[in-house]
This record gives C-alpha cells, structure tokens and sequence, in this order.
C-alpha cells in the first residue's frame, strides 16, 4: 500500500480507537445537624446505563464515547462531615471525565437552622422550624423543613409532619448487572419541641441513608459509604441534651464498557473493582481521591 493509502486507512480506523462508555457517578453525602438536626441530603446521582432513571426521577443521561489512549480523570466525593450543634457539612464532588456530580447538602442544626443546597438538599433543623435545602436538577431531591429529611437521588423527603422526618429515596442501577440502590437521604434526628418542631425519629432513605438520633444519648447514624447517602440528624431532649450528626458516606464511580478494551487505573489509593457482565466489562472506583483511568 502507498504512503497516502497508509495514513487513509489511519484516518478512517476511527472506530478502533473509540468506544461508548456507560456511567453512574454519585458524589459524596453530607453529615446530618445536630441537636434536634435535619438529615443530609444525598450525592447527586448522574446515570447513562440502558434506560435506567437519573438523579430526581430524570431522563437517562447520554453515554460518553472516549478514546484509547487518553487518561480520563476519576474524582470519589468524601461524605460531609455529621456536627452537633451546628449544621452537617457537604459532601465532596465526584467526576468522570466531563461528567461531575455535586455534594449533598448538609441538615441544619441547632445555631444552623436551614439545610444547605447540594446535589440532594440538607433537611432543615428542629430550631425555629429551618428550611430544607434545595436539590440540583438532574441530580436529587430537595430537603424537608422543620426537623426535616434529607433528600434523596430519587426525589425530596417527605412533606407531610410525619413522614418529612425520613430522608428522599435512592435510586436503583444494574449497572455490574446486579440491582443496587444507593443516595438515600437521612433521617432527621428525634426532639421534644422547643421552637415549634418535634416528634419522633426519622428513618434513612432507601439506598443507605442514615437514621436520626432516637435519645440524648443516641447520635445520627452515619450514610452508608460508597453509596453517596446522607447521614442522620442528632437528637435533641430540651435544650439540655443533644447528639450529633452523622457523616454522609463516600461516593462512588462506575463505568460499564466493551470487552474489546481494557481499563487501567492509577494514582488511586482507593479500590478498584473489574468485572465482566453480559458482553461488557465494568470497572467500579471508590474512595476520597483522584486518579485517572485509560483504556487500552
């Protein structure tokens, strides 16, 4: 073959080097308030696998098509930080190449009282009945008000007086061809009123959320790490006694691909999970680091 023949067959070799990647990225959820504290809000919840449901019950997203050869970045949130008497703080960022999901929103505490914004809003705290967070489209659900919930990746907490103390619902995936639920928002933790709020503890969301603080002596459970759940609000009994929050869990990265191409990972000190499914491969990052992946 010519020299020109040559570099026209490299032209046209396009689809050798490129290939579609599906993904699920959740970022870090946040730590719940403290002393009759709201939940934390989940990570926010980005999903390209099949025909599967996307952060606040949206429209699966587009997949990536990537290139062999190029190092794309890999970023795991940490989960937010669970504070008596003061607010929950945010979850961390998690990216995938151009792909970057938000935080959860911390709960509200005691001198703290509304939930902060995140990929799922923080619940509001018991004092002077504080407002939930708002959610990010596209990603998770708002917060509850008034020793609220937090919100979850499959929409906000409760809105009722009963059942706005659990935290929003997570999302399912069978992204590594098994069904997993995760981004559940946490439960607000229990309180005898003081400044209008009150009643019982509240349950974390389906996906990890953690529960709320039940006594005095009982603080918000943490999220479930690798998952992007928020964690439970603390308790508070009079004014005399209060808990803390517990800490949001880490998020997670996911990426589903074709046999035909390998994956590598590096600068990670975190886990890494390889396995094959059907007729693809998939590779699941977990941890507070970044890193990159390449294919080959």
């Amino acid at each position: 073959m010519s020299p020109l023949g040559i570099a026209r067959a490299l032209i046209t070799s396009g689809a050798d080097i490129e290939f579609d990647v599906q993904y699920l990225v959740i970022a870090g959820g946040a730590g719940g308030g403290g002393d009759g504290g709201g939940g934390g809000g989940a990570g926010g919840y980005r999903n390209s696998y099949a025909s599967e449901t996307s952060g606040r019950n949206s429209s699966t997203e587009s997949v990536l098509t990537l290139e062999k050869g190029t190092a794309y970045t890999v970023t795991i949130g940490g989960g937010g930080g669970g504070v008596n008497p003061g607010g929950g703080g945010n979850g961390g960022t998690s990216t995938f190449a151009t792909i970057s999901s938000t935080g959860g929103g911390g709960g509200g505490g005691y001198n703290s009282a509304n939930g902060s914004s995140g990929g799922s809003g923080g619940g509001g705290s018991e004092y002077h009945g504080g407002s939930g967070g708002a959610g990010t489209a596209g990603q998770g659900g708002n917060g509850s008000s008034a020793t609220g919930g937090g919100g979850g990746a499959g929409g906000g907490a409760g809105t009722t007086t009963f059942t706005s103390k659990n935290g929003g619902s997570g999302l399912s995936s069978s992204i590594t061809g098994s069904a997993v639920t995760r981004a559940g928002g946490g439960g607000a933790g229990y309180s005898i009123t003081r400044f209008g709020g009150g009643g019982g503890q509240g349950s974390g969301g389906s996906g990890g959320g953690g529960q709320g603080g039940l006594d005095e002596t009982d603080a918000g459970n943490p999220g479930t790490a690798n998952t992007g759940s928020g964690g439970g609000g603390g308790s508070s009994q009079d004014g005399v006694n209060s808990t803390s929050g517990g800490n949001g869990g880490s998020g997670i990265v996911l990426v589903r691909y074709p046999a035909s191409v390998t994956a590598a990972v590096s600068g990670l000190t975190t886990s890494v999970l390889n396995g094959t499914t059907g007729s693809d491969k998939y590779t699941v990052v977990t941890g507070g680091t970044s890193g990159t992946i390449t294919w080959s």
